[in-house]
């Protein structure tokens, strides 16, 4: 096997470039000194690879082939669980700017599947809600990434599983206080 600049070629044919990347990077940042963090870099590394990879692949596989992308679908999803909801909400629990939102809102809008109505004891203020089109749509979707999330996450066992999502809603929720 040819060796990749800079990675040494030890650590495994049947590893990914991106992993043995990882390895490499993160052994040399623990010959540094701080504020290189090896760990700090390999767990935030590794997230952001895997938060990439796995958008692509539910974007690539599931929403793109439907004519959706995965914000237009979350927000879908969202509106599914919640019912009819106010754009500013939407924005706050999807992590977005109000104009992503507006934006989707748009685009899901002219595909048929939300509709936007007014709040009645408020003239300026309107409530996103699906349309029929809308919710079979998100069923269907939902029902496609659910099976696909299961194959992602099928080497982990129940309780590994239970972990990591416990582990990550604490990053979560402690973020840094300047952060979003």
């Amino acid at each position: 096997m040819d060796s990749e600049p800079g990675i040494r070629p030890d650590s495994g044919a049947a590893t990914p470039p991106d992993l043995r990347y990882a390895a490499y990077a993160r052994e040399r940042l623990a010959e540094m000194t701080p504020p290189a963090d090896a760990e700090a870099f390999a767990l935030a590394y590794h997230l952001l690879q895997l938060a990439y990879v796995l958008v692509t692949d539910l974007e690539t596989l599931i929403h793109r082939p439907r004519g959706l992308t995965l914000p237009g679908f979350r927000l879908m999803f969202k509106l599914w669980l919640l019912g009819p909801t106010q754009p500013v909400r939407l924005a706050e629990i999807s992590a977005m700017s109000r104009s992503a939102v507006t934006n989707a809102v748009n685009t899901l809008e002219r595909g048929g599947l939300v509709e936007r109505r007014p709040v009645p004891d408020d003239g300026r203020a309107v409530v996103v809600a699906l349309t029929e089109a809308g919710e079979a749509a998100v069923r269907e979707a939902f029902a496609e990434q659910t099976r696909r999330e299961r194959e992602w996450f099928a080497c982990l066992g129940p309780a590994e599983r239970e972990q990591m999502t416990a582990l990550l809603a604490r990053i979560l929720h402690t973020r840094p206080a300047d952060l979003l």
